[in-house]
């Protein structure tokens, strides 16, 4: 159910997605019109003030030639200026964003991020929103390896 309210906040009108399995609390999709495919991951449940569900996703649009593309819907809009921070096996990295998203800052960060993904128990996005006040997205990684995988091979062929 929480993987479609997920898919229900990056729904294209017209997008038709095949699942490629759940895995943990992640699972893997695939838009075969596009073509792209994604493993994607709602944040822990959280007490703090929300303005949307925050989610996280990596992508691979193989037409593009992009492949393990990061992505953050952040739960808060961040402040001007505002830089969010992933926090993954002890590594801080600073994330480009505006608005509610974040991602990585190039090709090789992304590497990295998957990289680390692989080998962590979570990881955490964090930044400073609008009115200056402290958010943080946490994220379980059990099966998020696998989402990954499942993900790269049902876009293999395209």
């Amino acid at each position: 159910m929480a993987l479609g309210l997920v898919l229900a906040a990056v729904a294209g009108p017209a997008v038709a997605r095949d699942s490629l399995g759940l895995f943990g609390g992640w699972g893997a999709f695939r838009d075969a019109g596009v073509p792209r495919c994604y493993a994607i991951a709602l944040a822990d449940p959280s007490a703090m003030s929300r303005e949307r569900q925050p989610y996280a996703a990596i992508g691979t649009w193989p037409r593009r030639g992009e492949r393990n593309q990061v992505h953050f819907r952040l739960s808060r809009q961040i402040g001007s200026g505002a830089k969010p921070v992933l926090a993954i096996n002890g590594q801080r990295l600073t994330l480009a964003g505006s608005g509610g998203d974040a991602w990585s800052a190039d090709r090789r960060m992304d590497a990295a991020i998957v990289a680390a993904m692989r080998s962590a128990g979570s990881m955490r996005v964090s930044a400073r929103d609008g009115r200056g006040r402290p958010f943080v997205d946490v994220y379980t990684l059990a099966g998020a390896a696998t989402a990954m995988d499942a993900a790269t091979l049902g876009c293999a062929r395209d």
